[in-house]
């Protein structure tokens, strides 16, 4: 990598292959998006500061060192981790990849989740990364982005092969993908680790695809197959279904949860049934836009942030009746 961050012999493709925010959903009338586009927009920046503050327990922080702190408590709760650097789009090559050798230095146990979209896909970077990782017998992970550039993940990830044992490496397939099936076929070929999720980006050939059925169909073509594989959905029936699909084929599996997301009876029941659990832990600049997703499905910090905001406006018109 050269002195500014740049990769040498690299050449940039268009920007928005390296954006790893989650889409929105589309909404069918173009008024409609406009509304909600212009209510978030000003609701998100009321909340913000409020969010940032009561959402601590919920998701990983700002730096390593705060993902750290979360990991090592959850550690001492019987979980495993996997820690994941939220970039904002703003930051250097240099920066990035500094964040990502420090997680990788300095988590004691667990995985580092990398995103290929935010190192540009470059064979080189992932490649000193998994150097890294293999000196200290730490697994790196990949996660899925958008469908168009899946194959650009998978080439950096045959990348990192030559650098870094398969059984550490591991890939993520959404359910909602037709290529899924393709992909783990590819995936126990090549002997990685899986991670199977619904999927937040859309499959453009099969938009209408039943995300749980499609989550099913990628399980049970991995079970029997699979190095391990992670089961990354709150849907209690779906990852109950998945597990037990997994366990009659014999394949290592866990079940695995967002930090902050409400999965009490999942977990109970996963411990009860001597199933490992795992919390992804995302931290980093992009940890206010994660804050305001968990935000939208935790009713528990959503009171919070409501209790925050109500107490706040309390001390402000108490300070002008005073004056």
């Amino acid at each position: 990598m050269s002195s500014h961050g740049k990769v040498e012999g690299f050449a940039p493709a268009a920007e928005d292959l390296f954006d790893t925010s989650p889409p929105d959903e589309p909404l069918r009338a173009s008024a409609l998006r406009r509304w909600k586009s212009r209510a978030t927009a000003t609701v998100s920046a009321a909340i913000l500061p409020i969010v940032k503050r009561v959402a601590r327990p919920y998701v990983g922080g700002d730096s390593v060192g705060e993902a750290l702190c979360v990991a090592e408590r959850l550690a001492g709760e019987g979980f495993g981790t996997t820690l994941g650097y939220w970039d904002s789009g703003r930051e250097s090559l240099r920066d990035i990849m500094g964040t990502y050798r420090e997680a990788i230095a300095r988590l004691g146990c667990g995985y580092v989740s990398l995103k290929p979209p935010a190192l540009r896909f470059s064979a080189q970077l992932a490649g000193e990364l998994a150097e890294a990782a293999a000196v200290r017998g730490m697994r790196l992970h990949c996660d899925s982005h958008a469908i168009k550039v899946a194959d650009a993940s998978n080439a950096m990830l045959e990348a990192m092969e030559r650098r870094i044992a398969a059984k550490r490496l591991g890939t993520t397939l959404p359910g909602r993908w037709r290529r899924s099936l393709r992909d783990a076929d590819w995936a126990a070929e090549h002997g990685l680790n899986v991670r199977v999720v619904k999927g937040q980006w859309p499959d453009p050939a099969d938009p209408g695809r039943p995300m749980s059925q499609g989550f099913l169909e990628v399980i049970g073509r991995l079970a029997g197959r699979a190095r391990h594989v992670a089961v990354a959905t709150h849907d209690f029936a779906l990852a109950r279904e998945s597990i037990d699909r997994l366990r009659s084929a014999g394949t290592s599996c866990e079940v695995e949860v967002l930090l902050g997301m409400p999965a009490r009876p999942l977990v109970r029941w996963a411990k009860q049934n001597g199933v490992a659990v795992r919390v992804y832990v995302p931290y980093g600049a992009g940890f206010i836009p994660n804050a305001l997703g968990v935000l939208k499905r935790n009713p528990r910090l959503a009171f919070a942030v409501a209790r925050e905001y109500a107490a706040l406006a309390g001390e402000f018109v108490s300070g002008l009746t005073k004056h």
